[in-house]
């Protein structure tokens, strides 16, 4: 199975229906099997048991879940709204995959529809008491588990939506991306080397994002053709059909070149699964509307730097731990992730942003000085670009020279340090 197909995979076990079809397919599956398995019952324990209640229960329970799966869905909807609104649009989709609001949802419609075959089952009479025994235990499971799920459900719906909750996938889904990374900064190919001038050109009839790139499929065209691979784009790249995604060592067929293009996935929007650049993009947004003056949140600002800060020494923690790539695709040629990019999907922004606030730009500056002196290389010279930066705009936005005076002794930590 190719990356591409697994990806298509991974997507589908997100979306919201397939946990729910899932679970309803289980529900209606544990209804019937009192009818399937009541051979197996002696007859006349049900009578002892009372498992001819069973039809009483069962129609409590499908009223309930009706009412409670309804309710789920309209605070699951709202709570997407309030993530939307403020937060950041980008960041709904986290809240969308989530697989424990999921589950909940997943778990009160199979339990409806176990209720509602129970019932149509019993009405026509091929459960017998036997079968009704098994319905009765299968009932009694099913209310343990919609109780747990009920108990996990309150304690999740009361958080979801909040700003705070939302920073914090956001984080969880970046550092994800980020650690994966790390461990293969170019995918397990080869490191990027200018092409030969001669080189062919490979276009793509799309325009979107990419968000995916199947290195391993690449790798098996390359060598089924013979040539030489050099990605240009990486995850995240926008496109247009006049873009070249990648170059040949020769000239292919039309044939070999549309499977090249096909392994370069292009979608309307960004994700998160190669993309940890992405990530950053969606906290600085969070943190920019944190900035506006409709919202004035600097709070949310500061705490999304924090954030942000965490995020970044992580990634290069990482790339000093991890042990020198191994190179499984040596047919294909690809640009590691420049941390200078990441500076920019954040510092730029909220840079300009936070000039006019005192506390959010000292927060800032400390960040730049904390990356700046980690000892990775890769952060020096950003860190230092962007403070500087920085200083120029507050010394526009601020109006007193003593809050000037203090972001400047903030920033004196690069004259000093080497």
């Amino acid at each position: 199975m190719n990356a591409t197909w697994k990806m298509l995979i991974i997507r589908t076990s997100r979306r919201l229906w397939f946990r729910s079809t899932l679970y309803g397919s289980f529900g209606v599956a544990s209804a019937l099997l009192g009818a399937v398995a009541k051979p197996l019952i002696p007859s006349g324990i049900a009578a002892q048991i009372g498992a001819s209640a069973v039809g009483n229960i069962l129609g409590i329970l499908a009223s309930s879940m009706l009412a409670v799966t309804t309710f789920s869905l309209s605070t699951m909807v709202a709570a997407y709204a309030a993530a939307s609104n403020n937060a950041t649009p980008r960041a709904s989709t986290l809240l969308i995959e989530d697989s424990g609001s999921q589950r909940a949802l997943a778990s009160f419609i199979g339990a409806f529809l176990f209720s509602i075959v129970g019932l149509i089952a019993l009405s026509t009479g091929i459960y017998g008491d036997s079968g009704r025994l098994i319905l009765f235990a299968a009932t009694i499971v099913m209310i343990v588990v919609i109780v747990v799920t009920l108990l996990r459900w309150i304690d999740q719906i009361s958080r979801l939506g909040r700003v705070s909750e939302t920073i914090d996938r956001v984080e969880r889904a970046t550092r994800e991306a980020m650690q994966k990374l790390a461990r293969a900064p170019r995918l397990h190919a080869m490191p990027y080397a200018k092409p030969p001038p001669d080189a062919a050109r490979l276009g793509s009839k799309h325009i979107g994002y990419i968000t995916n790139i199947d290195i391993p499929r690449l790798q098996d065209i390359a060598e089924a053709a013979d040539i030489q691979i050099w990605a240009e784009v990486s995850a995240g790249s926008f496109i247009t059909p006049d873009q070249v995604v990648a170059r040949l060592s020769r000239e292919v067929d039309q044939d070999t070149a549309l499977k090249l293009a096909d392994a370069f996935v292009v979608e309307d929007l960004r994700n998160f699964d190669q993309d940890p650049r992405f990530g950053l993009v969606v906290l600085t947004e969070i943190a920019q509307r944190a900035l506006s003056p409709a919202i004035n949140d600097p709070g949310t600002a500061i705490d999304i730097l924090g954030t942000v800060t965490r995020l970044l020494c992580g990634w290069a923690r990482a790339r000093q731990q991890c042990a020198p790539e191994e190179v499984r695709h040596p047919r294909i040629h690809v640009r590691a992730l420049d941390e200078r990019d990441c500076f920019e999907d954040v510092y730029a922004p909220l840079s300009r942003d936070s000039a006019g606030m005192l506390e959010v730009a000292i927060r800032l500056h400390k960040s730049l000085a904390t990356l700046a002196q980690l000892g990775y290389p890769a952060y020096r010279g950003p860190a230092v670009e962007y403070a500087d930066r920085a200083l120029q705009l507050s010394a526009e936005a601020l109006p007193l020279q003593v809050d000037q005076q203090r972001l400047v002794e903030l920033a004196a930590w690069h004259k000093h340090t080497p």
